[in-house]
């Protein structure tokens, strides 16, 4: 029992196609790199292009300035948060592989949105760490958590000491394929996914969403 993306396991879903065919307005360039991650073993990583566009939304809802993105592989969802910003704003992107991120370079760059992006190739506890020791805390409008499952709930932390109020944390793969109904404890994935949900659930610090968009996805507001 599970959800799944448009270009992986509910590929051939004809109700998810209907829903594409008539809400999808992907950008030119993403569309490119969307092409060009298709083409990678490892393409089930990319953000579903349907959830792609709906951070984007959410982001000028509330008129983003300052974001964060956990896990960049390809830059599919870089350059679509890059996109939504105002041209003075920026998007922080943490991954650990600069093979990945190198494909989406060259679409940052045509694109226009290269100076907005701010790549750092580290582990991301400690670009988050960064970011608070350089007294930012407060200060970043939107969060996207979608990387090593393990510290999922370190990164929601850090997350919410740089987020203002108002702004929102986006953790993904919240459904993890539906393994979360019965988490199996040799697998170390699963649990932490499970133990964050049943965190955020109790979390009196936010407001949350979880939706049944791509892989699973919680919108956490902090209040």
């Amino acid at each position: 029992m599970s959800i799944s993306k448009s270009h992986s396991g509910w590929k051939d879903n004809p109700l998810l196609q209907y829903v594409l065919n008539h809400s999808m307005r992907e950008h030119p360039v993403l569309k490119k790199l969307n092409q060009r991650t298709m083409e990678e073993s490892m393409n089930a990583m990319m953000v579903a292009c349907e959830e792609a566009q709906f951070l984007a939304n959410l982001a000028k809802l509330i008129q983003a300035k300052k974001a964060i993105e956990i896990g960049v592989y390809t830059g599919y969802n870089t350059l679509n948060m890059a996109l939504a910003l105002p041209e003075d704003g920026v998007v922080v992107a943490c991954d650990i592989s600069e093979e990945y991120a190198s494909i989406g370079k060259p679409f940052w760059k045509e694109a226009g949105v290269e100076h907005k992006i701010d790549l750092r190739i580290q582990p991301a506890s400690k670009t988050l760490d960064d970011l608070l020791s350089s007294g930012q805390a407060g200060t970043f409008d939107f969060v996207f958590i979608d990387a090593d499952k393990v510290s999922y709930d370190c990164y929601y932390e850090k997350s919410l000491q740089l987020l203002r109020k108002g702004g929102i944390i986006a953790v993904d793969n919240v459904l993890w394929g539906g393994l979360v109904l019965n988490p199996s404890p040799d697998d170390a994935d699963t649990v932490a996914i499970d133990k964050l949900n049943k965190k955020l659930h109790r979390d009196t610090r936010i407001n949350l969403s979880m939706l049944t968009v791509g892989d699973g996805l919680t919108l956490a507001i902090k209040l």
